[in-house]
């Protein structure tokens, strides 16, 4: 048998040798431990090195990574094979494009520019997914030395700077419409080395230069403002003058860098362009299974509404207060979380909303019957204080809400994690008050223990399961933390044991500080698939719904550009699911890692009961089990081979050509 390391492997038209077998989730799986990096070592480059000559392979080691991986700087080249995706209409699936300097050929402080490009995914039946919409780019920024956070790039090219002796890592996005014909789709992402610019821009300019380029800007704004609409004429003559003085400027030496003259965007209809770029084939599967809009199992997140106001400056109830909450709101929605904004108060009571208007406000009702929306909380207490008391105040929320359809949606978050009696009689007495209203209406409760104070049993875990007979019936959706299982899944039996569905009490769970590695969370640096596996936890205990209690809760902080810094006390991550765009020059919020990876477990579920639905609930933890996906909270895959194999058996076992 051929040596492996010997072995060469072409993928769109580029040669690169490798030894490292093919990559999870990439091209058919395997791993990447026991390589021989002798395999990557190839003929030196000899002078002086300009990109526009050397093939970028010369320059550059570009392999595919499977978005489980947590691809840190120092992650070591690999072979390169093309992105093979399944997705079903209606989901986004993801992968990662590592890029690592071989050679230096920048200038100051930097290994060398990378362009970027990405052609849109077409089918032979003339189905399109459009760079931008449909396909997107994130370049991987690390959050304490753990790569986390997804910074947008410009589409459908951008340029990156490398650094010596670290990798670069991108997130590559694929959104498939609802919509989507089903069929194969493929596409190209070009990675290509750029000849460095000289050091001619702005940082350089003489003061003379700046007050020329100054001089020319004001005259083209002052030819704007001088304008006489009744006169056309001279619309056309000062158009004219303010674009020919813009044309100048933008083709001068300072923005040489910038012009499209002299981009890479002119260069990519090339051919002596094109044949020197490290070219990345993708393909996408799209399958006739269509994601539920409405997501199967509601999973309700925390948004800190006075992190949001610290943050940005913001004025509680102001005009851009409710600009922000409402951005918020719509961009998690995308991930298939149902959003509330929280405030918390004395002894973990918690004020939970997901809509800052009142019931009767045309905006809540565009929330709540959003159908991509599980769940919703109801405020106890008014968002706001005003002349009329406050049970005045719920008694008009609530009776305006159970008027609607999407009162089933609803429930009411009252306190997190009580711990003695005085807490638990503080759920029962607001309870009493809301069931006043509407006795159908739903409580949930967060909780980890009985009282400490007033035991009902003698053993801890027995206290805790006896909660629901302290409550009942003024709690309906009990909602209990991972930490207290430990990996004993046949506890699951006794929480559930003690609950009475027909009185339409639920089970619900979540995760917070605990629980700890090995176990699934969502803490900065754990393994991808550990975060991807709490959701598959959830479907296999039997959960009907989930809660986290904060996506947004980072340290304060009174500019919306400083640090992010994780808040103490707590493990690096926890409540911390997204950041400020403004801290990565970014006017958009910045997903991490771990959100994009609870997603993809979210729609690991839509798979998981689309399989159940045609071949029933044992069969389906069978195959989570065959597979080796998940067996336990200590016996999940570390390898993303697995989640390809048992999507790919739902996918053959399901779909209508089957």
């Amino acid at each position: 048998m051929e040596n492996q390391a010997d072995m060469k492997t072409t993928v769109g038209g580029n040669t690169q040798v490798g030894g490292v077998p093919p990559v999870e989730g990439v091209a058919g799986g395997g791993t990447a431990y026991g390589w021989n990096d002798g395999g990557f070592h190839s003929n030196p480059i000899r002078g002086t090195v300009d990109p526009t000559k050397v093939p970028s392979s010369e320059l550059l080691h570009v392999w595919c990574m499977p978005s489980t991986s947590n691809v840190c700087q120092q992650e070591m080249p690999r072979s390169l094979e093309c992105i093979n995706l399944l997705a079903a209409r209606n989901e986004r699936e993801s992968a990662q494009v590592a890029i690592r300097p071989k050679v230096t050929w920048g200038g100051p402080d930097i290994a060398g520019v990378v362009q970027v490009h990405c052609t849109d995914l077409c089918s032979t039946s003339g189905g399109r997914l459009v760079v931008g919409e449909s396909l997107t780019l994130r370049r991987v920024v690390s959050i304490l030395g753990v790569p986390d956070a997804l910074v947008p790039l410009d589409l459908p090219a951008t340029q990156l700077n490398l650094l010596p002796g670290e990798t670069t890592a991108i997130w590559v996005s694929v959104d498939v419409p609802a919509g989507q014909p089903p069929g194969q789709y493929e596409g190209e992402i070009f990675v290509t080395a750029l000849k460095h610019a000289e050091w001619s821009s702005a940082k350089c300019l003489t003061k003379a230069e700046k007050h020329e380029i100054y001089r020319a800007l004001r005259g083209c704004l002052d030819a704007a403002e001088k304008i006489d609409i009744q006169a056309q004429e001279e619309v056309v003559q000062r158009m004219n003058m303010a674009n020919t003085d813009l044309k100048r400027i933008l083709a001068s030496p300072t923005f040489s860098e910038c012009s499209l003259d002299n981009s890479v965007m002119d260069m990519m209809d090339e051919d002596g362009f094109t044949n020197l770029s490290v070219r990345i084939k993708i393909s996408v599967t799209v399958w006739d299974f269509t994601l539920p809009t409405t997501p199967s199992l509601p999973a309700v997140f925390g948004i800190s509404e006075t992190v949001i106001e610290d943050r940005y400056g913001m004025q509680h109830g102001s005009d851009e207060w409710y600009e922000a909450l409402d951005q918020h709101f719509n961009w998690l929605l995308q991930y298939r979380i149902s959003p509330f904004f929280c405030r918390w108060a004395d002894g973990m009571r918690v004020l939970a909303y997901t809509s800052p208007w009142p019931a009767d406000h045309p905006k809540s009702d565009e929330y709540y019957s959003d159908p991509r929306l599980a769940a919703y909380a109801v405020p106890y207490n008014p968002v706001f204080s005003s002349g009329d008391s406050a049970k005045d105040i719920l008694r008009k929320e609530v009776e305006t809400l159970k008027t609607k359809t999407h009162w089933k949606k609803a429930y009411f978050y009252l306190w997190d994690e009580p711990i003695n009696l005085e807490q638990y009689d503080s759920i029962r007495k607001m309870s009493t008050e809301i069931r006043s209203y509407a006795l159908d209406a739903r409580v949930l409760t967060t909780y980890y223990s009985g009282p400490s104070d007033a035991p009902l049993a003698p053993s801890t875990f027995e206290n805790f399961i006896k909660v629901p007979k302290l409550l009942r019936p003024h709690n309906q959706i009990y909602c209990t933390s991972e930490w207290v299982l430990g990996n004993r899944e046949d506890l699951v039996k006794d929480i559930t044991a003690e609950l009475l569905p027909e009185m339409g009490e639920e089970w619900w769970t979540y995760v917070c500080l605990g629980p700890t590695d090995p176990h699934p969370n969502w803490h900065l640096g754990m393994r991808g698939t550990q975060h991807r596996a709490v959701m598959w936890r959830v479907w296999k205990e039997g959960g009907t719904g989930f809660l986290y209690w904060g996506s947004n809760c980072y340290e304060k902080a009174t500019v919306a550009s400083a640090e992010i810094r994780f808040r103490r006390g707590l493990p690096p991550g926890d409540g911390v699911l997204f950041y400020p765009g403004e801290v990565f020059s970014s006017k958009q919020l910045v997903a991490s890692a771990r959100l994009e990876r609870i997603l993809n477990g979210l729609q690991d579920i839509e798979y998981l009961n689309l399989y159940t639905s045609k071949y029933g609930r044992d069969q389906g933890l069978a195959l989570l089990e065959k597979t080796g996906v998940y067996l336990g909270p200590e016996r999940y895959t570390l390898d993303h081979m697995a989640i390809d194999v048992m999507r790919a058996e739902i996918f053959n076992a399901c779909r209508s050509d089957h």
